[in-house]
């Protein structure tokens, strides 16, 4: 079993004094098991149950009070109610609606009893009128490995302890962008990072991949409310991979004849279970970050590894020495989303683009808001000349400072927009992403406001 980040946030979680039953959100095979069995080392007592178990199900449908549904618990799992930290693990809650409405009451009379429940396909129960408790259990997402955990997977104890010093250094910038190559070429899915840490050969992956994606095709069955619902997701799945990164329409996608709304309501039926994601623009330079649902998002799947065995990229990154290169530099730009997405702690929290009011080709990757200012994010390899929609958006900005991701050292340059406002700008390696909030206060904090 290998570390994860969410373990910090499973122990605050476990600290606070009004805990709630915390449900863990995220698709199939991204490690949310495997995550509590390693947070429960530090309970007293853990008790597992899979209410894909008809047995374990039945403890629920059978109970009559809260009392009783607890004493069920302890006795057919053969544990002591008299030991003092007790963690209770709920996995696959979406095969009782019954399991669902019991968490209220964990709450409300067990507040001695840590209650964690998850599931791949919440929504489906969802889309059956079968609510989850409001304001009385919370939600923490569970994405594949970040970059970070990737690293600490794959034993790379030094080039951890490298990213700690701030800021980097120079010396170890191939080392470091060479494992950023590697992770953005298999992705982060558990099961993908355990087969390649033991083998270490990239062809194995291959069967491993395509029973990821066949068993997310397959799951289309739970997720869909009718056929044409079916065939739709369906449709989706078998043709994201090849779009991701990019901004789609509803209408016509994967040159299908589904109507928008159709494709539309299949999409948020796959965002719901995790799989995919819709980056939305945002038009204006200031907070708050307002989406604008009539622009056309762009299509984030939930892993570049999957992205990279699908679209047949795998051999095309691994030749290159310039991830920006790749797929026109979606396979980049798609990866730093990836990281950008693993920072989030909160299911509600979003990443947004910008573009401009009108129809214009200037848009930015990512808009990223630090204390009261929004930080445009360029994903370029080119020189600060070629900028455009950067330089655009810091022309409309209260502020003087950009974001570009590359391939290149850390460092921080002076230029000026087309217009002629002085700007600063960090050129911020891709193996940094994932400590961007740490470098946007050293950038910012070391030259304060800059015009």
């Amino acid at each position: 079993m290998f570390h994860r980040n969410a373990i910090d946030n499973l122990i605050h979680w476990s600290q606070k004094e009004d805990r709630k039953p915390l449900i863990l959100r995220g698709a199939r095979q991204v490690g949310k098991t495997t995550l509590v069995d390693l947070f429960s080392n530090k309970f007293d007592q853990y008790i597992y149950m899979n209410l894909e178990l008809d047995e374990d199900k039945k403890i629920f449908d059978n109970s009559k009070s809260i009392n009783q549904l607890i004493d069920a618990i302890f006795l057919y799992k053969n544990k002591l109610k008299s030991e003092k930290r007790t963690l209770i693990f709920i996995d696959e809650i979406q095969n009782s609606s019954t399991a669902v409405k019991w968490l209220r009451y964990f709450y409300e009379d067990a507040k001695n009893l840590y209650v964690i429940a998850a599931g791949s396909l919440l929504e489906t129960l969802i889309d059956n009128q079968v609510s989850f408790p409001v304001g009385r259990v919370e939600y923490l997402p569970v994405y594949p490995f970040s970059f970070l955990e990737f690293l600490l997977a794959m034993d790379e104890t030094e080039s951890i302890s490298v990213l700690t010093k701030i800021p980097f250094p120079e010396y170890a910038h191939d080392k470091l962008l060479e494992l950023f190559r590697l992770y953005t070429l298999i992705g982060g899915m558990p099961d993908i990072v355990k087969h390649y840490k033991q083998h270490r050969d990239l062809i194995a992956l291959n069967n491993i991949y395509d029973g990821l994606i066949t068993s997310y095709s397959d799951d289309v069955e739970k997720y869909a409310r009718s056929t044409t619902h079916k065939q739709t997701i369906r449709h989706i799945i078998n043709h994201s991979f090849k779009e991701a990164g990019s901004r789609i329409k509803f209408q016509g996608f994967g040159n299908s004849n589904y109507k928008s709304r159709e494709m539309k309501e299949a999409f948020l039926t796959l965002e719901k279970a995790l799989l995919i994601k819709l980056v939305y623009p945002v038009i204006s330079t200031k907070i708050p970050l307002v989406p604008n649902f009539k622009k056309s998002p762009k299509l984030q799947v939930m892993d570049t590894g999957l992205i990279n065995f699908a679209a047949g990229l795998h051999m095309e990154i691994f030749g290159s020495n310039q991830l920006l290169d790749v797929y026109k530099g979606k396979i980049a730009e798609h990866i730093v989303a990836q990281e950008l997405i693993a920072l989030n702690k909160l299911i509600t929290k979003e990443i947004y683009f910008w573009t401009r009011e009108k129809d214009s080709d200037a848009e930015i990757d990512f808009v990223y808001q630090y204390k009261s200012m929004l930080l445009p994010i360029e994903v370029k390899s080119g020189a600060t000349g070629s900028l455009r929609s950067l330089h655009e958006y810091i022309d409309r900005a209260d502020h003087a400072f950009g974001i570009r991701v590359y391939s290149g050292k850390l460092s921080i340059e002076k230029s000026k927009t087309r217009t002629g406002k002085n700007y600063l700008l960090l050129n911020l390696p891709l193996y940094l992403v994932h400590k961007i909030d740490v470098y946007i206060r050293w950038f910012i904090g070391t030259h304060g406001e800059y015009d």
